[in-house]
């Protein structure tokens, strides 16, 4: 079973800078993709940012130009760098990672981040 850790998460104020990590229990080329997704409390799990093996980034609009997703091969993490935090950005946020084949998908078990205005 896949094991994936994030951490980074806490309260922050509006405009902070927090980065979120994600380590594997294994090397992260074991994945085609890997990703960030957050969900807050009855919304549904939104896409926030994905990174291919090759390092090919996709952004959601509501956070393009204020966060930057990345991977350490060597430390099998990848990285949500979350920058001009809005009150918005408040959600439960989620490590996805999606293997090759067959694509099955794992999750960790979620980081809290919390923006105060």
């Amino acid at each position: 079973q896949v094991q994936l850790v994030e951490s980074g998460g806490g309260l922050v104020q509006a405009g902070g800078s927090p980065r979120l990590s994600c380590a594997a229990d294994r090397t992260i080329f074991s994945f085609n993709v890997m990703g960030w997704y957050r969900q807050a409390p009855g919304k549904q799990r939104d896409m926030v940012a994905t990174i291919t093996h090759d390092g090919s980034t996709n952004y959601a609009d509501s956070v393009k130009g204020r966060f930057t997703i990345s991977r350490d091969n060597a430390k099998n993490t990848v990285y949500l760098q979350m920058n001009s935090l809005k009150a918005e950005d408040t959600s439960l946020y989620y490590c996805n990672a999606i293997g090759y084949g067959l694509q099955r998908a794992y999750w960790g078990q979620g980081t809290q981040v919390t923006v105060s205005s």
